[in-house]
């Protein structure tokens, strides 16, 4: 059932972003689902296997919005890499900690974004809107991410999502 649910997480996440959080924008930014969702898995799992699901997650991405595909691969997957590498040292149990882990991810995934496509593209250029579009990005993450984290906790303590240990 974790199986299951770890593969129909980035689906829903892209059809919600793409249906009804585009309607519920926050200064035309829209929450990043994935990236949350990637977020809480490399918290809670080690460094490879966050990065390797991230990976996996960002192609889903990019396969869906059909191009630049492997941009979200690449940066979602270093983002989740470096997040998953400071989860032994956190107490997973508060939830500042899922919010926090939310801000740098998305604060990271962007930069990462950008370096990225300066070296592949060579078009962009940082400007206020494209910072302001972080923070409302960051913003729109934490909400939505509060409410998903003691879902995600609780799942993965006691539900769905708990490793399960075979002897």
């Amino acid at each position: 059932m974790r199986i299951l649910v770890l593969i129909l997480l980035p689906w829903l996440s892209i059809f919600l972003q793409s249906t009804v959080f585009s309607s519920y924008t926050i200064k035309g930014t829209t929450p990043d689902l994935v990236l949350v969702f990637v977020t809480f898995f490399a918290l809670f799992n080690t460094a490879e296997k966050g990065s390797g699901y991230a990976f996996l997650c960002g192609l889903l991405e990019d396969l869906y919005m059909g191009r630049f595909i492997g941009l979200n691969a690449l940066s979602k997957g270093l983002t989740a890499y470096i997040v998953g590498r400071v989860q032994g040292n956190v107490f997973k149990e508060n939830m500042f900690v899922g919010v926090l882990g939310v801000i740098v991810a998305t604060v990271l995934n962007s930069l990462f974004l950008f370096l990225i496509s300066i070296v592949v593209f060579d078009v962009f250029h940082i400007d206020t809107g494209m910072l302001h579009h972080i923070l409302y990005q960051a913003l729109y993450n934490v909400i939505v991410a509060i409410p998903l984290y003691v879902w995600y906790y609780n799942s993965s303590n006691s539900g769905v999502l708990k490793t399960q240990w075979r002897v």
